[in-house]
């Protein structure tokens, strides 16, 4: 069997939502059936077979070509796995549960939002809210994994309640804002207001961050016996913070955010 794949026909004119294009929606289909799906583009619906040439039948190893425009890529999945040939639009991973979603080049605003189990790889950058709540929600990823190779954008994790979010570039303003639990760990720059009305969680850095709020209190140096057991979980997903190298670091604790009692945590690797 060969992955089940959609290659675009021409560049995209309006946004598209590919949400119906996942393996949960896809198994049992046969490819003329798959073909006749009608998807939303732009102000209309479309079948898919107008838009994708479709190839192949294992419809749990689902591939699409990529554009900017391809929104909802991944939404709710819960098994299999969807590669993404390219860039991927808004709201990539949005509420999905289980399986691998892979995107080899950068994912727009809301990627992994409100994400509730699975790994989501992003090889280049990705846009705000990476991982947040949605506009009036206050429960952002609750559970998974996301690994971003490139930069992410401002308030990466907002109202983040579980799960881990490893950046290996730079992240924006307002990382880890008003989360409650879960660890982000960046190994670049990061903007002003890490940490802003945090109640729980961890932000690991080790880049140096901008400014840290004076709402946090540095609690010094140390070596603390639980930081080699949070990044040898992440051994098998092929980042950088699982270099066994990494496991040895000496931080620097900032307890926070006080403005909001919070009990979160940001260690700033020495």
């Amino acid at each position: 069997m060969t992955a089940l794949t959609f290659t675009l026909k021409s560049p995209l004119q309006q946004r598209l939502d590919v949400s119906p294009l996942v393996p949960d929606l896809l198994l049992g289909k046969s490819q003329k059936e798959v073909a006749a799906l009608t998807l939303q583009y732009g102000n209309r619906r479309i079948a898919a077979g107008e838009l994708f040439a479709v190839e192949g039948d294992d419809a749990e190893s689902v591939r699409i070509s990529g554009s900017p425009k391809l929104d909802f890529a991944g939404r709710a999945m819960t098994r299999g796995s969807l590669i993404i040939e390219g860039d991927a639009g808004a709201y990539l991973g949005m509420h999905m549960k289980g399986g691998r979603l892979c995107v080899s080049g950068s994912a727009g605003l809301y990627a992994a939002c409100e994400l509730k189990g699975g790994i989501v790889e992003i090889s280049g950058n990705a846009g705000d809210l990476l991982g947040g709540a949605l506009p009036g929600n206050k429960k952002g990823m609750s559970e998974g994994v996301v690994i971003v190779r490139g930069d992410a954008g401002d308030r990466v994790g907002d109202h983040m309640r579980r799960g881990s979010i490893l950046i290996e570039g730079n992240a924006g303003t307002y990382l880890g804002a008003r989360m409650t639990a879960g660890t982000i760990a960046v190994q670049g720059r990061i903007g002003a207001c890490a940490g802003y009305a945090m109640k729980r969680g961890t932000l690991l850095l080790y880049g140096s961050p901008a400014a840290i709020g004076a709402t946090f209190n540095d609690c010094g140096l140390h070596t603390l016996g639980f930081l080699p057991l949070l990044l040898k979980g992440y051994q098998g997903l092929n980042t950088c913070f699982s270099d066994p190298q990494a496991r040895r670091a000496r931080v620097r604790r900032l307890a926070g955010d006080l403005s909001v009692q919070g009990k979160g945590e940001i260690l700033l690797v020495a």
